[in-house]
């Protein structure tokens, strides 16, 4: 898995935003190219599973359970959104899918493995982009760091970094720096950074949070191109109700405590989507409400 600092390691950690990367090599990993390999072979297999997901803490007054039991999947090619009210444990079940933290009970799947640690064909952008980006580095080069324990020739590394800055509308800024470039354009560079990988599922914890409402809304729709282009599932979570109903296939809302899916919702509006036309639908409000009753009713 490429994590926001690219960097590689067999022993995942996330104490400030920042992990490791993987390196063991497989054939969708050491490629970085997604998912037409993997599909083939679990062709009809959900691209993520959750089954009976629990996760206890041991600590020195006890055991803290903070997820019950989980259960849902993530086809291919999907945006799901993952909501409910804080401290509910949105980001610990992030960090159980992405193999950051083990699992007490049940599993976590991609394509029928078991998720044992952070997996090769995903790839994580956190919400604090700030740390994540490597205020020496270029441009360029903070988005060259995760390709570099691949093995590609130089022209498909340079292909895909330029590939990707211009999916994230960033071409003509590859020799700035990440001190150079607002809340915004950091945040495509991490962006660009993890779809420079190739992953088949790019997971995304609160990825829009620190910038400004007009930026939001721009990201959000970089991120629906982004899955049309490169083909990949995309799991989100975020505290912002409008934005899970406007990106998802599903909205799965969390519930009690310690957490359970209390619901799964079926988003489906047409594509590709626009954020005036789809945000002024009948539809778009009545599902607002409903997630939003959902997790007040949790919180």
């Amino acid at each position: 898995m490429t994590t926001p600092n690219g960097t590689t390691g067999n022993t995942p950690t996330s104490t400030t935003g920042t992990s490791t990367t993987s390196n063991t090599s497989t054939s969708t990993g050491t490629t970085g190219t997604t998912g037409t390999t993997a599909a083939a072979a679990v062709a009809g297999t959900p691209r993520l599973s959750v089954q009976g997901l629990q996760k206890i803490y041991d600590t020195k007054k006890g055991e803290v359970p903070v997820i019950a039991d989980l259960t849902f999947d993530v086809q291919a090619g999907e945006v799901v959104c993952i909501v409910g009210p804080s401290g509910i444990g949105k980001t610990t079940l992030l960090k159980c899918l992405t193999g950051l933290q083990s699992i007490t009970a049940g599993v976590a799947l991609i394509d029928g493995k078991p998720i044992e640690g952070p997996p090769e064909e995903m790839a994580l952008v956190f919400q604090e982009y700030t740390r994540s980006l490597m205020p020496w580095l270029t441009v360029t080069k903070n988005v060259r760091l995760p390709l570099k324990h691949l093995r590609l020739s130089q022209a498909e590394r340079e292909e895909r970094i330029s590939s990707a800055l211009q999916a994230v509308g960033l071409a003509g800024a590859e020799q700035k720096y990440p001190w150079q470039l607002s809340g915004g354009m950091q945040q495509r560079v991490a962006i660009a950074r993890a779809i420079a990988y190739r992953p088949e599922v790019l997971v995304m914890d609160e990825p829009f949070a620190s910038v400004d409402a007009q930026t939001r809304f721009e990201l959000e729709d970089l991120c629906l191109q982004i899955r049309d282009q490169f083909g990949m599932t995309i799991v989100i979570v975020t505290h912002d109700i409008d934005e899970a109903v406007y990106l998802s296939d599903r909205v799965v809302v969390l519930g009690e405590r310690p957490a359970r899916v209390t619901r799964i919702l079926d988003i489906d509006f047409d594509s590709p989507r626009d954020q005036i036309t789809t945000r002024s639908l009948p539809g778009f409000a009545e599902l607002r409400t409903e997630v939003f009753e959902l997790i007040r009713k949790a919180g």
